[in-house]
């Protein structure tokens, strides 16, 4: 190490153990070998006049090391003075060019008042450590990579929280989280920023972007929640996000195999232009405009709740084109809960597919959105749907090609949200009992206990002792209301009532 005024060099690797107040200097590192150099902070407190305060030029691979119980910070200036007239870098309050590590358990607190937090040109891995970041524009980026394998990560900046953005190689540019807990807060742009994939296995992850869904997206920046644009995927996780934009996004396919979200947006919940596949989890979306969007969306399993402003569901090729786009909705297991306050419950430009699971929708009052909406077919064969809705002539039952039996009803005139719909045998057995949470003027129904040959009676009102969960009862016993109608089962989709007026001219 060689120090020059309040300047220090290291220029071999080893191991480096610093401590104390540095005012208006910086720490460098041009080590030519081979060897690792480790950066111990053991109770630093560094101030820079110049430009980084720890500016990693040139090493084969650099490890900072936070000591059980350390407390670091480092804080760069506003402007940045170059010492080659030209230069734009350093650009980070700790900037490195080549491979970058930080692990122990102590804390670092990084104060970028030029541009970026912590940078690196290359991969950069965090295994450990309590990391405060505040930066004028982006928090944490490793260019090539970005990896987080634990630690506790708070971030508050205007640009993206976390990114990686090679743009060179097909295999960088990615985000990759293994465990942690992280608190990411950009007021302008995203919390994730991967160019290739965001992939996370584990973690607390809070994210708020933009200033959260109260805020109306702008057409010029991305502030997205999770942004990978060739992948996200999940393999778990805790995450609480609150974005402007879209609060799970990729240009490409979603993939959540797990987990636990909580996402408010003031725009789509989860999108992904290609492909969105759900395989397990607990996803309660409180505020979106639309809630589950793709080309293809694949739902397994897992548990749903979806309050959205527009389609709470919607498989659309994204080409704006009236009539079937080619784009498919699958729907294999779980429970699904879509409300829907102004757009359709379930809309699919192209065909819906549903086998099992249960399907609940509680859609809008008023024409012409609908409970289902679709352009190809909708085929069901297995699980129970249930829907609510308005009096539009556009409402439709799935299919007459499906395996299994679907109603439709349509009722005289509206009744209020509180009214249950109660269907049982002319034996008295109950088949299904709902509680909109919406006014209401129709009703479709499919379930395996809608047998060809059986006759059914509708009753409106009443009460019910059991237990309501998402606007189905089970357990209890039903009290009857007023008898609406009788009827009997003989073919694929039974239709009661009609619409009212035409919703288009």
């Amino acid at each position: 190490m060689t120090v020059d005024g309040t300047s220090a060099t290291i220029t071999a690797g080893g191991d480096y153990l610093i401590s104390g107040t540095l005012n208006a200097g910086q720490i460098r590192v041009e080590s030519a070998d081979d060897n690792i150099v480790k950066l111990i902070l053991n109770g630093v407190n560094i101030t820079s006049a110049l430009n980084a305060p720890i500016s990693v030029e040139q090493a084969d691979k650099t490890v900072i090391i936070l000591p059980p119980g350390s407390l670091n910070t480092v804080t760069d200036p506003a402007s940045y003075t170059y010492v080659n007239s030209g230069d734009d870098e350093p650009n980070a309050a700790i900037f490195s060019k080549d491979d970058l590590s930080i692990c122990g358990s102590g804390s670092l607190t990084i104060n970028a008042n030029y541009n970026d937090g912590l940078s690196c040109k290359d991969g950069l891995v965090i295994n450990g450590g309590t990391l405060v970041v505040n930066a004028i524009d982006d928090g944490i980026r490793g260019k090539d990579y970005l990896v987080v394998k634990a630690g506790t990560i708070t971030v508050n900046t205007a640009g993206d929280a976390l990114k990686s953005d090679n743009d060179t190689d097909a295999t960088m540019g990615y985000i990759l989280i293994e465990d942690g807990t992280l608190n990411l807060t950009s007021t302008g742009a995203d919390g994730f920023d991967a160019y290739t994939d965001a992939l996370i296995k584990a973690g607390t992850i809070t994210v708020t972007t933009g200033g959260g869904s109260g805020v109306t997206p702008s057409d010029l920046i991305s502030t997205k929640g999770i942004k990978g644009t060739q992948c996200v995927i999940v393999d778990n996780g805790t995450f609480t996000i609150n974005s402007s934009d879209d609060a799970i996004h990729s240009n490409t396919d979603v993939l959540l195999d797990n987990g636990t979200y909580t996402l408010y947006t003031g725009d789509d919940a989860i999108h992904g232009d290609a492909t969105l596949t759900i395989n397990s989890g607990t996803i309660n979306i409180l505020t979106c405009v639309e809630g589950i969007e793709s080309n293809e969306i694949t739902l397994n399993g897992g548990d749903y709740h979806v309050t959205a402003s527009d389609d709470a569901m919607n498989s659309s090729a994204g080409t704006d084109v009236e009539g079937d786009d080619g784009s498919c909705s699958y729907v294999y297991g779980g429970h699904i809960v879509l409300t829907a306050t102004v757009g359709d419950g379930w809309d699919g430009n192209g065909d819906l597919v549903m086998t099992d699971g249960t399907v609940i929708i509680h859609g809008p009052s008023s024409d012409p959105e609908v409970i289902v909406d679709y352009n190809g077919t909708f085929n069901i064969s297995g699980g129970l749907f249930i829907g609510s809705g308005s009096s539009s002539n556009m409402t439709q039952a799935p299919s007459s090609s499906s395996s299994q039996n679907s109603l439709k009803v349509m009722f005289t005139s509206s009744y209020a949200a509180t009214t249950l719909f109660h269907l049982q045998t002319s034996a008295g057995a109950e088949v299904i009992t709902f509680r909109p949470t919406h006014q209401y003027r129709s009703i479709v129904f499919s379930s395996s206990a809608l047998q060809t040959g059986t006759t059914y009676q509708i009753y409106m009102g009443g009460s019910h002792s059991g237990v309501n969960t998402d606007g189905v009862y089970s357990g209890g016993t039903y009290t009857p209301g007023t008898l609406y109608t009788t009827f009997t089962v003989t073919q694929r989709v039974t239709s009661l009532g009609s619409s009212g007026p035409p919703s288009f001219p």
